[in-house]
Parts: structure tokens; sequence; C-alpha cells
């Protein structure tokens, strides 16, 4: 009797809690609420009792302006609720994300969610570059007098080379419209614009894989076990045929996934077994990174070819520019085809679960990708920034260009042929084949690759992450449809959650603090081009900051802006107390992290064992009192 007192109490004043939240708040906590539609219905009736109880006591002191004043307020609040439903349906993809999700599992769903993020990522991109450095130059640039021959979509010269496209047509002057009124300074807008951006950059991908790992890692629900994800996540509200079907499906396969872990075998095998296992990991690893080493100095010595034969030889004319395509196409052709070796490699492994399969293959794709891009970095900074050419800015941006446009390519062209062909083969000449699986690793190495060259380019081709944003978008509807069409689910169904925890790091380390590598060198060591480009005529492209302090230290107003560049920003002691105080937050995080699963394994644990917790019995009372009152229910 006692309990049950002490139950009804406790709903008691979950009512009184719920009468006082506001409208959403009320609805998303009666959603979350473990209990059966009937039951939520009974709170959500006795809450809208107690409020109209409130309700008319506050009505006898309130005036006839305040309560208008509030019937305002709950409309605006019930308009931005159905407002913020109606945005949650209409987020990119949403609906194709969730059929993805329910066909293949979570593991290709990954793929397609770290792809819609980088396209969000290339869009925030481009809007900063096209309004800080372009539109300025737009408002000062003369008429570009070149013919547009249809080459250059595929070659970046000739025409482009006279647009915004590129570093070098960009000017070193003060741009005024108005005659005494406000300039702007090109060279300060394009290095602080590339610099914030790169700041920025760098914190929203500390956040998400942040965000991710907190996600997959450490939230108490994913503990949550096979039961209550079959009896207790289904939402009510779902009525259309088709909707049904979807989420039975998603319920399915996540339950798959997480069975597949439970019941993983631990293979034994004897001495001879496991020595010839070794062996053959042996081999493979050899041969991939033979075979890595092998394309970098193909890449390298083409490059060397490539730049004598743009610098020495013709400089205009159609197989000068035809010519400029050999390294990308190269340098495409080996990050299409090597990729293929290194998943027979894996196959020929024979790992003993997927996951196992594909962290290998990544591993040896990020090997030979961030090989080729350093040897093509290597290329530009030390051999095409002291060639004889008259803007190496641009010409470093132009390989870019045709980098991320040919790589564009060989990635549809991966899909037609990889993909198309393969299921034609697997359905008709050789049946035993069948459909083929989605090559999860080798499709997001491209991704990294892809976004490694656009960052890499952002200095040289503001405008890179647009055409970046539109190959993205490209790429994922011809990926779905291929997946769609082509592709059939994993044969062996697991579960993917830290999968793009673990994408966002490779994006993380070594891309993108490669990529900061190289800029650095770019903006503190090389001299600009003396002919083209903001920077022209400085020692460095990081001397137009010096000069502008300079300049400010000339204004008492301005000496605020000094002291920070000269105490924080040029202070490398600040750097390292900084650092040592990120490790710091970083190392108390992580226990606190680590104290948080315990806790939740252990309580989880008490749970299943019957332990004698409060909070359970009062569970096990509530659902004796939904039985007692419905005798038909289980």
């Amino acid at each position: 009797k006692i309990l049950i007192f002490h139950v009804f109490y406790a709903e008691e004043n979950l009512v009184g809690n719920l009468a006082s939240m506001s409208t959403s708040e009320r609805i998303k906590a009666i959603q979350k609420m473990p209990e059966t539609m009937k039951k939520k219905r009974e709170i959500r009736n006795k809450v809208l009792k107690e409020i109209t109880k409130k309700s008319r006591h506050r009505s006898a002191r309130l005036s006839c302006c305040r309560q208008c004043l509030q019937g305002t307020v709950v409309s605006f609040r019930r308009f931005g609720n159905s407002l913020s439903e109606y945005f949650y349906l209409l987020q990119l993809w949403h609906k194709t994300l969730k059929i993805i999700g329910a066909e293949f599992g979570t593991s290709v769903l990954s793929y397609f969610i770290f792809l819609k993020w980088l396209i969000t990522f290339n869009i925030f991109s481009f809007l900063i570059n096209f309004s800080f450095i372009t539109i300025p130059q737009l408002l000062a640039a003369e008429p570009n007098n070149l013919s547009f021959t249809g080459l250059e979509l595929f070659t970046g010269a000739g025409y482009f080379q006279q647009t915004v496209l590129y570093y070098g047509f960009y000017t070193n002057a003060t741009i005024s419209k108005i005659k005494n009124g406000p300039s702007y300074n090109m060279q300060l807008a394009y290095i602080f614009t590339i610099g914030i951006y790169f700041v920025i950059c760098f914190l929203v991908l500390l956040f998400s894989m942040a965000k991710s790992f907190c996600r997959n890692f450490i939230n108490p629900q994913t503990s949550s076990g096979n039961g209550s994800k079959l009896l207790c996540t289904w939402d009510f509200n779902i009525t259309s045929g088709k909707a049904v079907k979807l989420k039975q499906k998603n319920l399915s396969t996540q339950i798959k996934e997480n069975l597949t872990e439970v019941n993983q075998e631990v293979l034994n095998f004897s001495v001879e077994e496991r020595v010839v296992r070794i062996v053959i990991h042996l081999v493979s690893w050899v041969a991939s990174l033979g075979t890595a080493v092998a394309a970098c100095a193909g890449v390298y010595f083409l490059s060397i070819n490539n730049l004598e034969l743009f610098v020495k030889e013709r400089k205009n004319d159609l197989e000068s520019q035809a010519a400029m395509l050999v390294l990308p196409i190269v340098a495409s052709l080996l990050n299409a085809f090597i990729p293929f070796f290194y998943s027979w490699l894996g196959h020929l492994e024979r790992f003993q679960t997927p996951g196992y399969q594909i962290y290998v293959t990544i591993i040896r794709n990020i090997i030979l990708k961030i090989s080729i891009i350093g040897i093509l970095c290597y290329y530009w900074l030390n051999i095409v920034a002291a060639s004889e050419s008259e803007c190496w800015e641009t010409l470093v941006g132009r390989d870019t260009y045709c980098l991320v446009l040919v790589d564009f390519m060989f990635c549809l062209l991966g899909s037609l042929f990889g993909e198309f062909l393969r299921r034609i083969i697997g359905t008709t000449v050789c049946v035993s084949l069948g459909l083929p699986e989605f090559d999860i690793g080798r499709n997001v190495l491209d991704l990294i690759y892809a976004q490694t060259l656009t960052w890499i380019g952002i200095l040289f081709s503001p405008l890179l992450p647009g055409i970046q944003m539109i190959a993205f978008s490209i790429v994922f509807y011809v990926k779905k449809v291929s997946l769609m069409m082509n592709c059939q689910p994993p044969r062996k169904v697991w579960r993917t959650a830290q999968m793009t925890t673990s994408f966002l790091f490779l994006l993380f380390f070594p891309s993108f603090l490669g990529v900061l590598s190289v800029i650095g060198v770019t903006v503190w060591r090389l001299k600009p081009s003396e002919k083209c480009g903001p920077f022209r005529g400085l020692s460095s492209m990081y001397a137009a900051v010096s000069e502008w302090i300079k300049i400010l230290e000339n204004y008492t107003a301005s000496k605020w802006v000094v002291w920070i560049y000269h105490n924080l920003i040029a202070n490398e002691l600040f750097f390292f107390i900084l650092s040592g105080l990120v490790l710091i937050i970083t190392y108390l995080y992580w226990q606190i992290i680590e104290g948080r699963k315990t806790m939740t394994k252990l309580l989880h644990k008490q749970i299943i064992n019957g332990g004698k917790d409060k909070m359970f019995l009062l569970e096990k009372l509530r659902a004796l009192q939904r039985a007692s009152q419905n005798p038909s229910a289980p």
C-alpha cells in the first residue's frame, strides 16, 4: 500500500511538473515517456485539466490586455512548433536517408550521412568566400576580353584565368566605389577570410567529432538492449502504410545488427592456420605499400614533365592546355583502380568480421591517397613556386581545379562501370557472383580525397568549394540510384554506430591537419608572384598583416588590436599554454566520459539482475497497474 501511495504521489508530481512546462516541452516530455498510448493520453488529459483549473484561478486576476497578450504568446508558440515540424520534414534528403537505412543498414547509411555533411560544409565555405572575397572583386573587375571555347570547363585555362575563379585575377589595391567613402582592403580581406574560415573548420570538425563520439560511444540509450528497442521504440503517431513498413524495416535491421554483435563467434585457429594468416597479412601489406610507393613515384615524375611542357614549350595553344589534363587523369586513374586491388586483398585475407576488413581497406586507401596528395603538394610548393611561371598560384589553382573535376568524373564512371557492369555480369554472365555490395571504404576515401583537394585549392581558387558542392550533390543522387538499382544489402549484417566518428577523424587527421601545414608554408614561407594576385610585391602573404599592424600602431584607438597581435597571435608561449589547457580539458572530459560509461553499465547490470532499485520497483508497479486496468494486455 505504501508503494502504491508513492506511485500515485509521483504521478501527481509528474502532472504538476508537466503543467508548468511550455507547450512544446510538455509534448516532447510526454512523447519520450516509456508508456502506452492509452497511458500517455490519460496523462495528457490530466495535465490539460490541471492547466484549465490554474487558468480559471488566474483569469479572475488577469486583466483583459494580459489575457490577450498571453493568447498571442500561446499562438506564437503553437505556430513555432508547427513550423519546426515542417522544417524537420524539409531537411535535406531526410526521407532518402531513412529509406537507405531501412534497406541497407547503418553501414551504408553512414556513407550518405557523411556525404550530406560534406555538402553542407562546402555550402558554408562557398558563401563565406563569395561574400567577402568574390563580390568585392567583381565590383572592381575589368571586363574579360578572352573568348570562351568550352575547353576551359575541363582544363580550367584560357577564359577562366581572367575570372574570379583564380587567385591571380584578384587585385592588390584598396577598393573604393565612393569618393572619400569607405574602402575595402583586398589583401586583408583575402587572408583574413581564408584564415577565419580554417579556424571555423577546425572548431566545427572538433565539435562534430566530439558530438559523434558522445552519440555513438557514450550515449546510455545504446545499452538499452533489443527488448526495449522492440517494445518501446515504436512511434504510434505513424499512420501511413509506407511509413509503417519503412519503420518496421529500420527496427528489423537495427535488431539484426545488434544480434550479430551478440552472437559473434570467436574462431579458434591451429598454429599452422595462424602462421598462414599472418603470412597472408604481411604479404598483403607489403603489396599495398609497394603499390602506393610506385604510384607516388609515377605522379612525381609525370608532374615534373608536365611543368616543363607548360613553362618551356607551348604556353597558350590548345595542345598545351590539353596536356595539363594528363596529370589529373593519371592521378585519378591510380586512385580509381588501386582501391579495387586493395579490396581484393581484403577478400583474400578473410577477416573475421566485415568491420575489420573495411577499416583495413580504409587505412590502405588513406595511405595511398594522402601520399599522392603529399607528392603533389611537394611539387606545387617546391617546384611550381620556384618555376618561371608568371603566376604560380594560378597554376596551382588550375591543377586543383582539374584534379577535382577529373576525380568527380571518375567517381561517376566508377558507379557506371564498377557497379552497373558488375550487376550485369553477376546476373547474366556469372550468376554465382550475384549482386555487388556497396564498397564503403573506397567510396568514403574518395570523398575525403576530394575534400582535401578542395581545402588545398581554396587559397588559390576561392570558388572551388562551390564547384565541389555541385559535384557532391550530383554524386549523392548518382550513388543513391546506383545503390538502389545495382547493389544488394551486406550479406553479413553488422552495426556501425562508430563508423561516422571514424570518417570524421580521418577527415580531421591526416586530411585537415595536413592541409593546414600546406597553407601555413604557403602563407608564411613562400614568396608571392610579382605580377598577379592580391599579395604581389610582398615578401610573403603574411607580410600584409604585419604592414597593417604597423599602420595601426599610429592610431590610439587601435592599440588593443596591436596588443592582441603582439601578445597573443605572434606569441609562441600563448599557443603553448593554450595547447596545454586543451590537453588538460580533453583528459578531464575523457575521465568524465569513462565514469559515465562505467556507471551506466553498472546500473544496467543491476536492473537486469533484478536489483532492489526504487525506480525499478516503481516501473514494475506501473506495469502491474496497467495490467490490472486492461486484463487483455500481455
